[in-house]
């Protein structure tokens, strides 16, 4: 049960940061500015990683 627990909170955080990353590319691509858009990608990418590495609770 708290395996399924810890999962679902990992989900969501994952996915939460995708989606914020995401939409700092497109509202940097809309004002022209890299520095929001390379935010955005490098949070998408961190988040990706974390999501492939994460085993958790032993």
């Amino acid at each position: 049960m708290k395996r399924g627990v810890y999962f679902v909170l990992a989900l969501i955080g994952v996915l939460a940061a995708i989606a914020l990353g995401g939409a700092a590319v497109v509202y940097g691509g809309a004002d022209d500015s890299p520095g929001l858009q390379g935010i955005g990608a490098l949070a998408v990418i961190g988040a990706t990683a974390v999501a492939l590495r994460w085993r958790g609770p032993e």
